[in-house]
């Protein structure tokens, strides 16, 4: 995936005779195309995937580590930790970042600097940051020190941004504290919004056939609706044929077309919306390919069976489903 080939988002501190990329750095690491480090700095822990889940926090802690506000993003994810030797302080650091991605264009989602040594809740401070690393944690060997301190320790700052661009958005999240008064360390994640493909297996009618069997069900992600709507996609049309082809395998089967949503939005509407896409699924079954009427009653449980968390995206997602559950004979 490509972004961004003319942005330039290049701290505007950057002085001649600094090298940006020290021969410190570790190992297979760099600076993210899209924003540079505060000059000096050396690069300790890095790393980069193809895909992760990143939770973004743009409220205060309202409770023991708990913050209420968070925007869940995916994509392709780059973590890059620096540390600054030095005299610098962290307002200077935190002053430049948020400039630099102004002028970039980018929208700030939060931000918050506490120039003090504080355990506060706010955005930013210290505590605050302890809350946030849980959701979005780094391993415990990585020598990353954004959770220690030292006697002469200081503040801490956060801002998370997003870029809006016609191939998707990139989001920019920038996390710091004062280690000491000679050494200040920050961390740079960059989220390059993509979703998984996921949908590359399809079941077959055997499959479907085998499950049932086993379990007296089987959970299809092979039927495809837009959000908040009861129209079978085109692409279903592949499921929808194995279905078929199950019944004519056994002819004596009789099943329930079920529908499950995820808990977005209020129970009695995702009720509804499950009873009326699983009766969407029954109509197309018989009206455009054959299948008897007698075979097939449609339902709809809405959020009541979950199979996986409604936390995060990736669980929501297999809670979004039909389910095919054996009549009793």
């Amino acid at each position: 995936m490509k972004f961004f080939k003319n942005a330039s988002l290049i701290i505007t501190l950057c002085l001649s005779g600094i090298n940006l990329s020290a021969q410190s750095d570790i190992e297979g690491s760099k600076d993210h195309p899209v924003i540079s480090r505060y000059p000096g700095s050396v690069i300790v822990y890095y790393l980069e995937e193809d895909y992760t889940e990143y939770s973004i926090a743009y409220g205060p802690e309202t409770g023991y580590r708990n913050i209420d506000d968070w925007i869940n993003v995916e994509g392709k994810f780059t973590r890059i930790y620096y540390e600054l030797s030095g005299t610098t302080t962290i307002t200077q650091i935190y002053r430049n970042f948020l400039s630099a991605l102004e002028k970039s264009k980018f929208k700030i989602i939060a931000n918050g600097i506490n120039k003090d040594r504080n355990a506060g809740k706010g955005v930013g401070e210290r505590t605050w940051l302890g809350t946030f690393f849980r959701k979005n944690p780094f391993p415990v060997n990585s020598k990353v020190l954004l959770s220690a301190g030292t006697s002469s320790a200081g503040g801490s700052f956060y801002i998370a941004s997003e870029l809006s661009k016609p191939d998707g958005k990139i989001y920019i999240v920038i996390s710091s504290i004062e280690y000491s008064s000679e050494k200040t360390v920050y961390m740079i994640d960059v989220i390059e919004e993509t979703k998984m493909e996921d949908d590359l297996i399809q079941i077959n009618a055997d499959e479907m056939l085998k499950g049932i069997r086993s379990e007296g069900k089987i959970a299809l992600y092979g039927i495809y609706f837009d959000t908040d709507k009861t129209d079978i996609k085109p692409e279903s049309e592949s499921t929808l044929k194995e279905i078929v082809k199950l019944l004519d395998s056994d002819k004596n089967l009789k099943l329930y077309v079920v529908g499950h949503t995820d808990m977005t939005g209020s129970f009695d509407h995702n009720i509804d919306l499950s009873k009326r896409r699983a009766s969407s699924v029954v109509k197309e079954l018989t009206s455009k390919f054959g299948a008897a009427e007698n075979r097939l009653t449609s339902a709809g449980v809405g959020p009541l069976a979950p199979v996986s968390s409604n936390e995060t995206e990736s669980g929501r997602k297999l809670n979004r489903r039909v389910e095919l559950v054996a009549k009793l004979k």
